[in-house]
């Protein structure tokens, strides 16, 4: 199993160090060649703006598109989660390029600044029941994005609850509607589609590895899926035995 970390910056090397942890190699990923070598990536937290721009220096744009378009697991924590959304909101001007597949709207830095970040207790039920451990997870939060639109094929893994954004006409009208408006909301911060996935905090700075072994586990299964693949076309192409008559 070769696992590749973006390493142009951001929080590389924390990822590398949880994967040790569980006694996978990870790869730094800097060039396109490289994607070749690796049947899965992690896009780490960092300044997207700023990778972005690297980026765009190494081409790496195309090379990571085609390699989401593979079908091949790939996990965005925070930053990464913004450039695997389609969609974007929330950008410096001029905007950034992303790489898309995950059928969702991020908000870049939905809950603020840098002096805004937090610690949360999320509801995990999903990975506690695949990974074991309790069904809360602490979620590091750095100027963090969050999902205000997901798809239906979206599934969501962690969502929290934040003080309503919505204005007070709006709130009004939900006086009226409901009779009590309610002064919190949910939004999403981490979620899977298909061999994607995307969390909008830092696993990579917490002793807690579940996510980390909840990637690979998804990693093992697309491994094994793509060895039956195969496997089942190499029967297919097998040429036909003919026996002919011996006079």
């Amino acid at each position: 199993m070769a696992v590749g970390v973006l390493a142009l910056q951001g929080s590389f090397n924390e990822h590398i160090a949880a994967l040790r942890k569980l006694g996978v190699k990870g790869v730094e990923i800097r060039k396109a060649a490289q994607l070749d070598t690796i049947s899965a990536l992690i896009i780490p937290g960092g300044e997207s703006t700023t990778m972005a721009k690297l980026a765009h220096y190494h081409n790496l744009f195309p090379a990571l598109r085609d390699f989401v378009k593979m079908g091949k697991p790939v996990w965005g924590t925070c930053a990464g989660l913004i450039f695997l959304s389609d969609k974007a909101t929330g950008q410096k001007e001029g905007g950034q390029d992303l790489i898309g597949g995950l059928n969702c709207t991020v908000h870049r830095n939905y809950f603020g600044s840098q002096i805004q970040s937090f610690e949360a207790e999320l509801a995990v039920p999903d990975l506690a029941a695949k990974e074991g451990g309790p069904e809360t997870y602490r979620g590091v939060f750095i100027r963090a994005p969050a999902i205000i639109d997901a798809g239906p094929e979206v599934e969501i893994l962690a969502d929290i609850r934040v003080p309503s954004k919505k204005s007070i006409a709006e709130k009004e009208v939900a006086e009226l509607q409901e009779e009590k408006a309610d002064s919190e909301e949910k939004v999403i911060v981490a979620v899977k589609q298909g061999n994607l996935l995307a969390t909008a905090f830092h696993p990579e700075l917490t002793a807690d590895t579940r996510w980390h072994s909840y990637f690979l586990k998804m990693v093992s299964e697309e491994e094994q899926a793509l060895s039956i693949s195969e496997e089942v076309l190499d029967d297919e192409i097998q040429p036909t035995k003919i026996d002919l008559p011996i006079f």
